[in-house]
């Protein structure tokens, strides 16, 4: 199939846009008091921010999706055979990145497909016909709350960005519990999310004391945030600040 596959930019247009048109507005409303023209430069300032943190994301720009996924997908630790999850796979960017390192696997991904996303099943589908693997690659609709599979069905986990996302868990923990659940004894599991945000996980050494409680043979966390490619103005805690990484084997 020709084409480019589609992985879009974890920062939405969205984002970039909306600030620079409130900062219009109060860039004319600041006709009638100075006092606005202060949230107007502030509001184009985030604008411009935002717009640096898309560039930094993109490929063309510093790549920092891609090796965020690699980073991920290195820490695995899996020698490539059997099936493998992907949980909340949005445009099925890692899933495929998976396929490709594991040409024995079967990779599996699922995702809620919400409105709030600009990604799709369809989507999915069409970039894993592009990059050569939908004889591999399958994209099912589910929720991370509860995965439609049974105890120990899975070789590999991997998760990217995704349990601090899930509303309708208030204990984010239990999403990783649940990921846990389908992988069976001696499977590897890689999850890269917010894990250094105390609101959604506690501390972290509290966390791996948890998951260890779970009966998970090994369990390791990697500091993410910290790799060279993620540099310092994407350090804070709503965009890549939190990061981190949770491997090991059940």
């Amino acid at each position: 199939m020709g084409g480019k596959a589609e992985y879009g930019n974890w920062v939405s247009q969205r984002l970039i846009y909306l600030p620079c048109l409130f900062g219009l507005v109060f860039l004319a409303l600041g006709l009638i008091s100075w006092v606005l023209l202060i949230p107007a430069a502030l509001l184009f300032l985030l604008s411009a921010y935002f717009l640096y943190v898309r560039h930094q994301f993109s490929p063309r720009g510093g790549g920092v999706q891609e090796k965020a996924w690699n980073l991920l997908l290195d820490n695995l630790q899996w020698m490539g055979e059997g099936k493998a999850l992907d949980i909340g796979c949005g445009n099925g960017a890692l899933a495929i990145m998976l396929a490709q390192r594991s040409p024995r696997a079967e990779v599996i991904e699922i995702d809620y497909w919400g409105k709030r996303w600009e990604y799709s099943k369809g989507v999915c589908e069409r970039n894993a016909a592009m990059e050569g693997v939908s004889d591999r690659v399958s994209f099912r609709k589910a929720s991370a709350t509860a995965l439609p599979f049974g105890d120990g069905y899975f070789d590999a986990v991997v998760s990217n960005f995704v349990f601090h996302e899930v509303g309708d868990a208030r204990d984010k923990r239990e999403l990783v519990r649940e990921a846990l659940r389908i992988l069976r004894k001696g499977g590897k599991f890689s999850f890269q999310d917010e894990f250094l945000f105390r609101q959604f996980y506690g501390e972290v050494d509290d966390l791996i004391r948890v998951i260890r409680s779970w009966g998970i043979s090994e369990v390791e966390f990697v500091r993410s945030r910290d790799a060279e490619f993620v540099p310092w103005a994407l350090k804070v805690p709503f965009i890549l600040g939190a990061m981190g990484i949770i491997r090991g084997e059940k």
